[in-house]
């Protein structure tokens, strides 16, 4: 028979594996094991409101790091990133390739882009709503659609469409 179960700290069953032996005549383990492997045996209900991603896909939890939710512009609180086990939560390694493969095909915030006769900074990249946030260098902010934006390979640049920067600037 194998038991698991979870401590906050190392815990020595020894005498009690005896005293089952003796009782139960068969081979008895104790187990101990983390808050996560706990969620993924349990399972139960995710923040998202669906069943938790470890129980529901994988064998063995990847490894999730603070950059995953980053790199998805997530908030960094800790109660909206963290699972019903405490950790971060392991849909970020799921999606995390998936943002940075999107991501690849947006400019990297920062990059400057000519609209009209200004540079414009992206402050933000949404892949989400698939929208980038342009700011100019008075402070103005202007949302442009990813439909609307082209790395110009000629030139080596990003460039917003014509349509776009007259439909706005006219």
């Amino acid at each position: 028979v194998l038991f698991f179960f979870t401590a906050d700290v190392r815990v020595d069953f020894r005498d009690l594996v005896k005293d089952l032996v003796s009782v139960f005549k068969m081979r008895i383990e104790l187990r101990q094991i983390g808050v996560r492997d706990e969620s993924r045996l349990i399972g139960g209900l995710s923040v998202c409101g669906r069943d938790c991603c470890c129980h529901l896909f994988t064998d063995k939890p990847a490894p999730v790091s603070i950059m995953m939710a980053k790199e998805q512009n997530l908030s960094l609180n800790s109660a909206k990133i963290s699972g019903a086990c405490g950790r971060l939560l392991c849909c970020l390694a799921y999606e995390y390739d998936n943002y940075v493969e999107e991501k690849a095909n947006y400019p990297a915030e920062g990059t400057r882009i000519k609209i009209g006769y200004e540079l414009w900074r992206v402050s933000e990249v949404n892949i989400l709503s698939r929208k980038i946030l342009m700011q100019d260098p008075d402070g103005r902010i202007l949302y442009v659609p990813f439909d609307e934006i082209f790395y110009n390979e000629e030139n080596e640049h990003w460039e917003i469409s014509e349509e776009f920067v007259k439909e706005i600037f006219d």
